[in-house]
């Protein structure tokens, strides 16, 4: 018996979507955003404003952007996705569309619809497709897990550093970049 072919949706049906309804695509697959809660926003607002700070005041040319924010992560019909934050640092990728590939730093602030697509899927995603670190903020147990992965994709290199939002928060690729997430959230 042959097995039912998969509707692989693609970004035109995102386009599509009515003013103020968003999802996202993975390989095809079709994820609704739910809205994001209070304390979810407040987060994304703190590190987003941080990460503009520090990059602002160091004279970096990268720019953050605050979801929703269209990154077209393999410059393909079937992955879009709407990170918490995301910073890119090469101009190029940059249109009035959004990111064109991969973005430098993706920051990912879970709730309970989408804990395991941030820890799994959008992992491996982000991994894959040349984001150089990932930061996974999780606000049940006031936890952050920053990737850091190797700019060579022939290179299985991986860096992992977990802290509390009560600890001294670093970045892999912004070395002098610091916080405390417990006091930059109200």
């Amino acid at each position: 018996m042959e097995a039912a072919k998969q509707y692989k949706y693609t970004i035109d049906d995102i386009m599509a979507l009515p003013e103020g309804e968003r999802a996202e695509l993975i390989d095809g697959v079709w994820y609704d955003m739910a809205t994001p809660s209070t304390d979810h926003q407040g987060i994304v607002n703190a590190i987003a404003y941080e990460l503009t700070d520090h990059i602002r005041k160091k004279g970096g040319s990268c720019k953050v952007f605050p979801a929703p924010f269209a990154v077209f992560l393999n410059n393909d019909d079937y992955n879009y996705l709407e990170p918490d934050v995301t910073v890119i640092c090469d101009p190029d990728k940059l249109d009035s569309k959004g990111c064109h590939g991969a973005p430098d730093l993706v920051v990912e602030v879970v709730s309970p619809s989408t804990r395991g697509r941030d820890l799994g899927l959008k992992l491996f995603k982000y991994r894959n497709s040349g984001v150089r670190e990932y930061w996974i903020i999780n606000p049940e147990t006031r936890i952050i897990t920053a990737y850091g992965f190797s700019e060579n994709q022939d290179e299985e290199k991986e860096e992992a550093n977990q802290v509390s939002f009560d600890d001294e928060f670093s970045s892999f690729i912004f070395p002098e970049f610091s916080m405390k997430l417990s006091e930059a959230v109200l």
